[in-house]
């Protein structure tokens, strides 16, 4: 009897985790793609990076593959769960045990160190041998979509899935900041490969946020792989050298263009 409770907990938090995990999917990069490639395309035609529009097989592909990665981060996200249960995944439930400070400190920490966890496991994904067997798959969408967010070959999806269970070790957190951290992951990512330049300008026709990573900028790395590595920010790209020298001019092309 014992064991059969065990195993329907089981079954029950993964279902759990897992239906989270694929509406986060599914919200996020079909409502970019439906509110951003589709029902605003026209408005937003100027800012359209490049001219020509991926094909419905290329986004087929995408989604099929993404349910792949939707059960990795299911297996990692029952894993927190499990861990949160067991005392070794440090999770609070009452924002009063540590205060509304490190409530938007740890949601910070979250987002920042996943930034340079992306940025090195990315450029190690890069390396050729690694490239071939874990990153292929990804660049296969060469003008990307929402919907390659989560277009990962499954070795590249492990490497994604398990920085949450990793930092959460480290770094207590509330619901509220996880719930956060997965949203941004998700909204960033979507957008990124969306192929529109959705952030603004200054009157120079540079980001006017600098220091983060535009639409732009990633669609750069589909095009020219070895530059651009970073998710959400620009620093380690510029630090290491490995920002495209040509950023700013496409940039400039399409931001600083008028409907």
């Amino acid at each position: 009897m014992e064991n059969h409770c065990i195993i329907r907990h089981l079954a029950e938090t993964f279902s759990g985790v897992l239906t989270i995990d694929l509406l986060r999917y599914l919200v996020g990069a079909g409502g970019v793609y439906l509110i951003v490639n589709l029902a605003l395309a026209a408005r937003l035609y100027t800012r359209k990076i490049r001219p020509d529009t991926p094909p419905l097989s290329q986004i087929r592909r995408e989604i099929l593959v993404s349910l792949r990665t939707v059960l990795a981060f299911t297996l990692t996200g029952t894993l927190i769960a499990l861990g949160a249960e067991a005392g070794i995944i440090p999770i609070y439930t009452e924002i009063g045990s540590y205060g509304w400070t490190y409530l938007v400190f740890s949601t910070v920490v979250l987002i920042v160190a996943h930034d340079a966890w992306f940025y090195w496991s990315h450029r190690m994904l890069h390396y050729p041998p690694l490239f071939r067997r874990f990153h292929r798959l990804h660049h296969r969408s060469h003008n990307p979509t929402p919907f390659t967010s989560y277009s990962f070959d499954l070795g590249e999806a492990v490497t994604n899935a398990i920085y949450l269970p990793l930092i959460l070790l480290v770094v207590p957190a509330h619901p509220v900041a996880i719930l956060i951290f997965v949203t941004h992951m998700m909204l960033r990512n979507a957008i990124g490969h969306s192929g529109y330049e959705l952030f603004p300008a200054n009157r120079h026709g540079k980001p006017l946020f600098g220091w983060m990573t535009t639409v732009t900028h990633h669609d750069l790395h589909h095009a020219h792989a070895g530059y651009n590595l970073g998710l959400y920010f620009s620093w380690w790209d510029r630090v290491m050298g490995t920002e495209h020298p040509d950023y700013h001019t496409e940039f400039r092309k399409v931001a600083h263009a008028t409907p």
